[in-house]
């Protein structure tokens, strides 16, 4: 008989594995970043991206990893998923990328100034993740954890987080596969026995806004773990009825997407 937690477990990893089926959706769909982000993360850091060695974990298709390049960082990127993989490399073909997780990272000990994760540390487990970073970071580099999360305090997008509750019957029920995201540093680093030091941990909000026609809008709903796993009828249904719902709200069908990007930085010792 499966326990609770190991059905946790399973759920969670599915959720994880689902993108595989969205990459090119997840692609074209999803936010990017704004440079702000990126200037905290050099100011949080201590250092230029300009010629910083960066591992990006999770690169998935390729979104953040083309920020850092831009930034003239020198990337690395690491994805587990064959098909956010496969996109990748439609996307960035000159970029190294190898299959691999955080959990167990495929790299040479003190050989990064910073590791990245962009909307992908809730997928590993802290208690492997953490120490592998510290063991491939160089003493005094970086891990920078950020995740755009939608900016609850602006109305219609409180209004459709009720909606997304309603339909999935669960009162936790919400787009982030980890559940509710915070900058509280014991959540992303529980059950280590040697948490960050305070000291060492930096956090910031970076609150930025895109404006993208209603079907690109509803397109990244559609890419969100917990509708690719419910399947396409309920997510069908879902949708149809936000569009109905966002239409009344922005009638020119451009929406405005509000996002607060939360960043943790960690500085190794």
């Amino acid at each position: 008989m499966t326990s609770p937690t190991e059905s946790l477990v399973s759920a969670h990893a599915e959720r994880a594995r689902s993108f595989n089926s969205a990459a090119a959706v997840y692609a074209a769909a999803r936010p990017s970043y704004p440079p702000a982000l990126l200037d905290a993360v050099e100011d949080l850091s201590g250092r230029p991206l300009a010629g910083a060695r960066t591992v990006d974990v999770g690169a998935g298709t390729g979104i953040a990893t083309a920020l850092l390049k831009n930034r003239g960082a020198s990337v690395l990127a690491v994805e587990p998923g064959a098909g956010m993989a496969a996109q990748f490399r439609r996307t960035l073909p000159d970029t190294p990328l190898i299959r691999g997780d955080g959990n167990h990272l495929p790299l040479a000990s003190a050989t990064a100034d910073l590791i990245t994760y962009a909307q992908s540390w809730h997928w590993t487990d802290p208690a492997l993740a953490y120490p592998e970073a510290l063991r491939v970071l160089r003493p005094g580099g970086a891990l920078a954890l950020w995740w755009n999360t939608d900016a609850q305090d602006v109305p219609w997008i409180a209004e459709q987080a009720d909606r997304i509750r309603r339909h999935f019957g669960d009162a936790r029920a919400n787009k982030a596969g980890g559940g509710t995201l915070t900058l509280d540093t014991e959540e992303h680093f529980a059950g280590l026995p040697f948490p960050p030091a305070p000291e060492r941990t930096a956090r910031r909000v970076v609150r930025w806004s895109r404006r993208v026609p209603l079907d690109t809008h509803l397109a990244n709903i559609a890419s969100h773990s917990l509708f690719i796993v419910h399947g396409e009828e309920s997510t069908r249904a879902f949708l149809d009825q936000e569009r109905a719902q966002l239409t009344a709200v922005f009638p020119d069908g451009l929406v405005e997407e509000i996002y607060d990007v939360l960043l943790l930085v960690v500085t190794a010792p």
